[in-house]
Parts: structure tokens; sequence; C-alpha cells
């Protein structure tokens, strides 16, 4: 996508401190935390930024850091991901970060250091007359922190320019942000501005009656387990529900939402497609530990996947990260392969037993022309969809990837699964990729094949009774 899209924003430095915390202290009961290691991201206004980079558009971030080693920390990352980023600098403020110490994939706490960022509201609205005209659409993402005192200023000047504006918004008062486009509150955060809400239809009514006060054209309302509502300054909504995911970390989710929101605007979306695309960003991006981010194939995939919720098959690159995923999250990847041309008894067998390995079964398919280089030229049976759409029923396979080459080898070395399984009457030695995966640190396992059952004979048996 060529979309350009403008952050305007409080950014900030995410720190994560990893420690083992095995014992309690003795000198007061809470856990003694022994650091074991460390890593920096860009949160705030910059994961958003990070976020629409990701999602294929070119993100410009506008901010604001102190003179200390955490903005130049933070200018650091944002160069390593070719963001293009004006970050005004003061001597009288630090840059804001937080440091969140992390057991076992769970954080055990989180310490703030920030600063009020006012006095540089007057050089980012200078800086941002030199950089709106070359955005499609706008992102103010509002932390508090000062950046964004004078939002008014900014929201006219990109209105003279017909330029949307999408505000992640904070606070109880959203007249700040009178005129903007598209806000976007999670519902604790709407609920704040309007009062509680005894049912559904007091959500959209007040929702209506924001929008009309402040001249948004709509308010799309993160709602946790509920999905996201859209409702226009016209009164008509849309409801978009939770997609079914396992929930990680809600970090950073926000930052996703209004990224994939304001990237599909600017690519010429409709309010109803953008939001449907930022709900199935959100399903993602939760999915992940930490304020992470989601690409581009991805998010095709997830709105493939929610039409067609049957079809596990995904690229090769695609799956990888998914593996990293689940390596971040200590899942144990087991990873099996063949033709599975014609489905029978012993197929389902080696399914169900290579799923009591691990937590995620990966099953490589021969594609059609593999399968024709092996078998001969009256095979495959059914084709590479069709195998993958029937083998995407069974429980036991969480994602299918397919290779042309007659052996798993290189997609092996790609995806690294920790457990390899085979069916037949193999050794070790004799399997293609066990050498790797066992380097590795990983184990290889033989099924042994289900007696009287196999693809040739049942195809031999048809061919003779016809």
């Amino acid at each position: 996508m060529n979309a350009h899209v403008l952050v305007v924003g409080d950014v900030m430095l995410d720190r994560y401190w990893h420690a083992d915390a095995n014992r309690i202290s003795p000198e007061a009961p809470v856990p003694v935390a022994s650091i074991t290691d460390t890593h920096d991201r860009a949160g705030g206004a910059a994961n958003v930024a990070l976020n629409i980079s990701a999602l294929g558009s070119k993100a410009i971030l506008l901010g604001a850091i102190g003179e200390d080693q955490e903005g130049v920390n933070l200018q650091a990352l944002l160069a390593s991901e070719n963001i293009q980023a004006q970050l005004v600098t003061h001597p009288s403020i630090r840059t804001t970060s937080k440091i969140r110490i992390v057991s076992r994939n769970q954080q055990l706490m989180r310490l703030d250091f920030d600063d009020k960022a006012h006095e540089c509201a007057a050089d980012i609205n200078s800086a941002f007359t030199e950089l709106v005209a070359n955005s499609d659409v706008v992102i103010l993402s509002d932390y508090g922190k000062g950046v964004l005192a004078d939002t008014q200023s900014i929201i006219e000047e990109a209105n003279n320019l017909n330029k949307r504006v999408i505000v992640d918004p904070k606070g109880s008062d959203f007249s700040k942000y009178k005129n903007a486009s598209v806000i976007t509150p999670n519902y604790s955060e709407f609920c704040a501005v309007v009062g509680e809400c005894d049912s559904e239809q007091q959500i959209y009514n007040k929702a209506e009656k924001l929008c009309v006060q402040n001249n948004f054209e709509a308010l799309l309302i993160t709602r946790s387990e509920k999905g996201m509502t859209l409702v226009m300054r016209d009164g008509k909504v849309t409801n978009f529900p939770a997609q079914k995911r396992e929930v990680y970390d809600v970090t950073g989710a926000g930052d996703t939402v209004i990224a994939a929101f304001a990237m599909s605007l600017a690519s010429d979306q409709d309010f109803k497609q953008a939001a449907y695309a930022a709900n199935i960003a959100a399903s993602i991006v939760v999915g992940k530990f930490g304020a992470a981010t989601i690409s581009a194939e991805e998010l095709t995939h997830g709105m493939l996947s929610y039409e067609s919720p049957n079809s596990k098959l995904v690229s090769s690159d695609f799956l990888a990260k998914r593996i990293e995923d689940a390596h971040v999250k200590k899942q144990t990847v087991v990873f099996t392969n063949g033709c599975f041309d014609v489905l029978h008894k012993g197929h389902a067998h080696l399914l169900r037993e290579a799923s009591s390995f691990g937590d995620i079964v990966v099953l490589a398919l021969n594609s059609d022309d593999s399968v024709r280089r092996l078998k001969g030229n009256d095979r495959p049976i059914n084709t590479l969809q069709d195998r993958a759409e029937m083998l995407s029923y069974f429980s036991s396979v969480d994602w299918i990837v397919s290779f042309d080459e007659d052996t798993p080898e290189s997609l092996i070395k790609l995806l690294n699964p920790d457990v390899l399984v085979k069916g037949g009457d193999y050794t070790p030695e004799q399997i293609v990729g066990a050498e790797h995966v066992i380097q590795q640190g990983g184990q290889v396992k033989i099924i042994p094949f289900v007696d009287g059952y196999s693809t040739s004979n049942i195809i031999s048996s048809i061919v003779d009774k016809s």
C-alpha cells in the first residue's frame, strides 16, 4: 500500500526486563526478580508508527523526547525500523519510558518514568505544518503527556487540507478533539465521558450524541470480548464481533486498531471496511507478547480466515512468524509431512499421534508438482487446495503449508520445529531434516504405519474393481 500516515503524539520507550522469579524476598512478601535479559521497544505513538509500517504503509512520526539516553535509544530503534521520525528535543522534559518486569511471559510490575511535554506543543504544531501536506491521513495518539496540548490547531489545519484526523483519545473531555473525523476510545474511556450505559441502545444513543456535539464523523468503540462498535454521526450502527482467539497480551492493542483503521481509510476504504480490518488486526495482535505489530500478510490471512474459517493453508513466511510467536510463548511446535493424497485411517492415526507431542502441529504437504515427480504423472488424485481443505477439518492440525521440492528439508530449516514426526519404519538417520532438528535441541518421533492402509493400495484396489 502507498498510503502515507502522519502520526502525532506521545512517544515513549518500552523496556522489558525478563526475570526468573522463583523465590520470595526474606525482607518483605514480594517476589525476587533475578533479571536474565532486557530489550527495548518503541512505544506509545511510536508503536502506532511501527504498526503502520509493518502493515505496508509509510509512517511519518512527530513527537517529543528529552535530552537523555532514553531519547537516544528511542531514536535508534525508530531508525532501525526505517520510520521517518521528527522528534522535538527539549532539555526540560524527560523521555517517557516504561519498564515492565516479566517472568514466564507474565508482567510482575510496571515502572513508569514520565514528564509532561506541554513546553513542546508550539514546536509540535510548527513541525506539523511542514509534514501534513504530504500525508493522506493523520493520527493523533494521545497518552496525556502534553504533546497534544493544542489539538484544535492541529485538527483545524488538517481539515483545511482535507486530511482526515483519527484520534486515540485520553481523558474525560472529548471536546478537545472537536471536528476530528473519528475517535477510537475503548469502552472504559467512552464511559468516562458519557457515563455508564445500561443497554446496547444507550451506548448507541450516547455515541451518536457525542458525534453530533463534537462534529465527529464516527466513533469506533473497542469493547474487548464484545468486539467493536462503529457509530456514525447519522446514527447508523455496525457491530463487529470479537474473533475467537487466545488472548495473550493486550499491551498496545489500541495502537494496532488505530493503525489498521487509519491505513484502511488512507487506502480509500469506507468506515465499515476500515473498522472490519481494525477488528481483525486487534484479534491477531492480542495473541502476541508485549506491544507487538502485525504484518500486511497476517492481516490478509486473518481476513481470509474469518471469511473461510476452515482454511489452515498458509505461506511458509507467514508460518515462520507464527512459529516465532509460539516459541516466545514456550509452545512446542510439531512438524510432519507427506502427500496425503487420498485420506485414510493411517493418516488420521499419524496426525492424532503427532498432536500428542506438542502444542501446535504443522502439516507440510507436497505440492502437486512434487507429488507428480514422486508418484507419477497420474498423481495426485486430489489437488493441493482440495487436500488442504480436507485436512483443515482435522482438529489435530493447526497449520498447513506446502513445499515444491522433493523433500521438506529447506522448509524444516526455515521453521525450526521442536519435534519432527514421521510415519513408517525409518530410523532417525534416514529421515529428512532429522539432523537439523536434533542439532537445534529438538526431537524426532517415528509413528509405525497402520497395517493395510496406504494411498497406493487404495488406488490399486479401486482400479482392480473397475
